[in-house]
């Protein structure tokens, strides 16, 4: 990443389920970087990804939000719920192969209690 922070990864087994086995794991890998997220309601929000989760809720800072009537507004923080992005705008810089392994990775090292011999490792409950 650009700026040299760490990548948060989820705290769910099943939120790191369903990121480690679906493109969620690109739009986590962008943490920390200004894209632009189109909404479902044609509006739009340019801003710096501050989290994304397994069911692509985002989370952005310093947001330019435009609506679908093309007003402007200035946000410190936006919540768009992941029924709502129609379309996450990939940075052109960003290598995305390299972006979903180094996601894929980090969500392994949580997984495997950053073992990567034998140690603890994590399975969900059996549903009896």
């Amino acid at each position: 990443m650009e700026d040299g922070g760490a990548v948060e990864v989820s705290h769910s087994i099943r939120e790191r389920v369903i990121a480690e086995n679906s493109l969620v794991a690109l739009l986590q890998g962008l943490q920390g970087q200004v894209t632009t997220v189109d909404l479902r309601d044609e509006g739009t929000a340019r801003g710096r990804v501050v989290n994304v989760d397994a069911y692509m809720n985002v989370r952005l800072a310093q947001v330019l939000y435009r609506d679908r009537r093309g007003r402007l507004a200035q946000l410190e923080d936006l919540f768009v719920t992941g029924r709502n992005v129609r379309y996450v705008h990939i940075p052109e810089h960003v290598d995305i192969m390299k972006t979903i392994e180094t996601q894929i990775a980090r969500i392994h090292r949580v997984r495997n209690f950053g073992s990567d011999r034998g140690g603890r490792k994590e399975y969900a409950k059996k549903k009896v």
